[in-house]
Parts: structure tokens; sequence; C-alpha cells
């Protein structure tokens, strides 16, 4: 990457990358190698060293301002300002060599030095710099840097999206914009002393918004064909880590979970997971794979895009999405963020570019073929899906109260009914590819989203517990009454025989007998079969302890 950056070189670069795939990392291997008095041993055995003449002229040789944005958050305009002054005030006080060796600066140059680090005394203990002087902190610091040490200034920017996503969700977008713009124009724009600039974030902002006259800014997004391998592993890298923690077993489910992006011509998986879930492994040799990327940040992108269906998205492309297929859209980088959600193209260009969606194949100019890239983000699609299909449950107390009604009445064919309303209404997830336990997973869900509304009746999820019991459990203790389901993914819309082997397995493997045991008076036996959209129920009554 380091040889790259230089042999095509781009005086300010940005990178834009989904989250947790080690654009921080990369931004303190690039202050590590570049920086005056680093630690070249850091570098030896690595690919870059072999780079003799590169390392010779460029290793350790420029003064390097590094910082990072994320923690720019603030609740308001004036505290998201104070801790971008802590942000640039703490790295200027790494430079007090300024003040107390430089024979170069003058006394007015380290005059205005001091503007930067000064401490608020009076207040919480940040610096005191105006908004003016905060704007041109970053010109300013390598201005000096380079009166100092004769040599040009790199400025690393990490995260440099994270103040204005912030600041959108907290009402002072446009204030916001106007000081990064601010801080940009003078650092990256007109700057003589500045040798080159790298940032990093999640989207690429539109130049109109914060880059306005910026000529020099080289756009690397997750479409560009370059520097593809730099961010995220490769499958090479993903084999030879599981084999050094001797768990190339695993390789099979890690591809499944954690590959698939595509970014340029490469094809990557997501680094944060692989490690995260390597060290799970090395404490627990059977632990299952699991979302670890939808931990790190909210889903507000995903929950958008399914609220939108009906109004620019329809449930077919959902569903194609959730099958593993590929939905063609025209895809737009150039994006600010007070207009994510105004429209669904915006939304579409969202997903793919924070890795909820990725690329198959090549683009036709702004066309891409998108999908979902691996298990662990299917998983974040179908549980906005059930939550939001909980929800409207919720709202809907008449179908809610026909629906059980019927199933404490042991009427099959009204059960029947209902179900089927409830399937055609929501987003099916018909996942081609998982097992079929797992296809069943989704009408489990589905009918303990209805059923969980249901305060007065004792329901026990026993797919969820993990243990070899039914389906779900239901006592209703006022009516005397005990419900035993099991559903069963009829492959091939071959239902009749899926319930007939729903309910042999309830006989079978005696899942009524604790019920009757407790004294239950009526107990039904629900075998439910569901292929696609539609269902069939059938239903055996049990009175008093004797077959109905």
């Amino acid at each position: 990457m380091i040889r790259d950056l230089l042999n095509a070189w781009g005086e300010v670069n940005l990178f834009t990358r989904p989250r947790r795939f080690g654009k921080s990392l990369n931004m303190s291997m690039l202050k590590a190698f570049f920086e005056i008095g680093s630690d070249k041993s850091l570098f030896e055995g690595l690919a870059i060293s072999e780079e003799k003449a590169l390392c010779e002229a460029y290793m350790g040789k420029f003064p390097v301002i590094s910082i990072s944005l994320k923690s720019v958050n603030g609740r308001d305009y004036e505290s998201a300002c104070s801790i971008l002054r802590s942000v640039i005030g703490d790295e200027a006080r790494r430079f007090e060599t300024l003040l107390t060796e430089s024979e170069r600066l003058t006394e007015t140059d380290k005059a205005l030095y001091r503007q930067l680090i000064t401490p608020d005394l009076n207040g919480d203990g940040n610096y005191t710099m105006s908004e003016a002087t905060l704007k041109g902190s970053l010109k300013l610091l390598s201005s000096l840097l380079y009166k100092h040490y004769e040599k040009k200034v790199l400025i690393l920017i990490d995260e440099y999206d994270v103040p204005l996503s912030k600041a959108n969700d907290r009402g002072y977008y446009d204030q916001m914009v106007d000081l990064i713009r601010g801080i940009f124009d003078l650092a990256l724009k007109t700057n003589e002393s500045l040798y080159f600039a790298v940032m990093t974030g999640c989207l690429r902002v539109a130049k109109e918004s914060i880059f306005t006259g910026l000529n020099n800014l080289r756009v690397l997004s997750v479409s560009t064909v370059g520097f593809n391998e730099y961010f995220g592993f490769t499958d090479p890298e993903v084999r030879a880590m599981l084999e050094y923690y001797n768990l190339a077993e695993k390789y099979d489910e890690v591809r499944e979970w954690y590959d698939g992006y595509r970014f340029g011509n490469a094809d990557i998986y997501c680094p944060w997971d692989v490690i995260s879930y390597c060290a799970e492994l090395r404490m627990d040799p059977v632990a299952s794979p699991k979302d670890y990327w939808s931990n790190t940040s909210g889903n507000d992108a995903v929950r958008h895009f399914i609220e939108m269906t009906g109004s620019g998205v329809t449930k077919g492309e959902i569903e194609s999405l959730i099958a593993g297929e590929t939905v063609t859209k025209e895809i737009y980088e150039d994006l600010t963020y007070n207009r994510l959600y105004d429209s669904i193209d915006n939304i579409w260009s969202l997903l793919f570019m924070t890795g909820y969606l990725t690329q198959r194949g090549r683009p036709e100019g702004k066309r891409y073929q998108l999908t979902i890239p691996n298990r662990e983000i299917r998983n974040i699609f179908t549980d906005q899906i059930m939550k939001m299909f909980k929800e409207n449950v919720s709202r809907d107390g008449e179908r809610l109260d026909v629906f059980c009604r019927a199933l404490q009445n042991g009427d099959a064919a009204e059960v029947e009914r209902q179900f089927n309303a409830y399937l055609k209404r929501t987003i099916s997830i018909r996942d081609t590819f998982v097992r079929k336990p797992t296809k069943e997973n989704f009408y489990h869900g589905i009918l303990l989203g209805i059923l969980g509304y249901k305060s007065d009746w004792y329901v026990k999820s026993n797919r969820e517990s993990g243990e070899g019991f039914s389906d779900i459990c239901i006592r209703i203790e006022d009516e005397d009454i005990g419900i035993i389901i099991e559903t069963k993914y009829a492959g091939d819309a071959l239902y009749d025989a899926a319930c007939q082997e729903a309910l042999s397995q309830i006989e079978s493997l005696h899942y009524t007998d604790e019920l009757r045991e407790e004294g239950y008076h009526t107990i039904y036996r629900y075998g439910i079969a569901c292929y696609k959209k539609k269902c069939r129920v059938v239903c055996v009554q049990e009175n008093a302890g004797i077959d109905g």
C-alpha cells in the first residue's frame, strides 16, 4: 500500500470503506513508516522492506500530522467544536519541541503555535483556540513543522466524515459542514507545506458539501480498481491465519459468514469478524459463527431501507437479496449526510458504500449488480424484518385475536387462513443457501412474533433454547389448554407430507407428556408445513389424556 501510494501519486487521497475494515490500522501504519524518528524495525520482514530504494528515500523522513475524528460526536455544535479542539490540540502538543528546541521558528511563529496548545484553565480543560484558529489549525501546524524540519508534511485524517454524520443526527449539520470545509480548504487545497494527505471514511461526501474547489482529491472507494486488497483480508490471508491457529477446519464456516465483499476487482473478508471469531475459537473450540460486525454500530440504513417497502422498494427485491440473488441498481457515490434518506436511490447507494450490499461482476456505468455479501449481513436484514413484523403485529389487534382464538379452539382451517395472511403480508425470507432446519427458523420466528403479544399465555420456544423438544409449547392456564406446535419446511410444496412428519415427531418423541403430567385437560398438537408464502395446518386434539 505504501509503495502504491507513492508510485500512483495523488496529493490528497480519500479511502472510503465500511466500518471495521482496517482503515485506522492502515493510517497508523502510514504514520509509523513516514514519521521522523519512527521505529524502522516494525517493518523488518514485511513486503515493503524489500523496496530498498523506496525505504531509503521515505522511511522516517517526514513530519506527520495524524488525527482521528471518530470521537467528534458532540450533542451540539459547541461541544463538537470543543472535542475537535482537543483532538487537534493534543496532536499539536506532540510537537512541543517547536517551542523548546527550534531555532528556525521566530517568536511570532511560537506565539501562533501556543494558540493551538493553550488550555482553557477556567473551563473544562480543553483548548482556547477560537473558531477561526480552529479552521486554520492544521495548515498552521503543518507550516510550522515545514519551517522547523525543512521537510513538507504528511497529513492523515482518519474517519473524516464522523463529525458530519453526528451533526446530521443532532441538528447542527450546516454549521459542521462550514467548519470542516474551512479546515480542509486551508489544510489540503492551498497549503504549500503539504507533501501529501490521506483521509479515510465510510462515505464519499459530495464535493459541493466540503470538498469545494479541492481539485487535487483522489477518491478510492469500494468500487475503485486499485488498492483493493489493502483493506480487509483476502482468501489466502484467511487460510494462512486459520492454519496458524490450527483452525483450518473452520474455513468453510468463516467463508460463509464473513467473506463475500467485492472491492474493485478483489474478493475480501471483513477482518474484524475473522479476528473476533478466531479469538473466540481459541477459547471455545466448538463456538459457532455469530454477528460481530453488526454490534459495532447501529443498522439504521437497513431499517430505513425495509421501511421503504412499497415506496420505491418492492418486497420481491428484498426477498431476492435475502435469497442470495442480485438486484441491479444505479449507484451514486457523491452523497451528503443530510440527504441520505431523501430517496430510495440514495439508500441503495448508502447500503452499497457502507457494506450492507456489495457488487457482483463489473458495473455498467452507474448500474451495479448488488447482493448481500454473506450470512452475517443477511442476519442483520432478517433481524430487522422480524422486528418490523412484530411491530406490525402489535398494531393489528383484531387479526391477532382471531388467530389466537382459532389456535386455542383447535380450528386448523382458521389458523391456516390467518397464518397465510401473515405470510402474504410480510417479507418472505427464502434463503436458498441454508439447510432445511434453518429455513424453518423463519416460520418459527413469525409464529413467535405473533404469540409474543399474548401476555396471558405462557409461550416457550424450545428451538430458541436449544433443547431437543418441540418448536413451541403454549400453556393457557385459565382455559386449561396446552398446545404443541411443530413447524416443517415443505420442500417442493409437499405440505401434507410435511404436516404428517411434524405430527409424527410430536407423537414419537412424546412432546405432550409434560402437559399431560401437569394435568392439562385439552391438548392440541399442531403440525404446520410452510413453503415460500403459503402454509398448511393440521391439528390433532387430546382430551383428558385420550387421543381425539
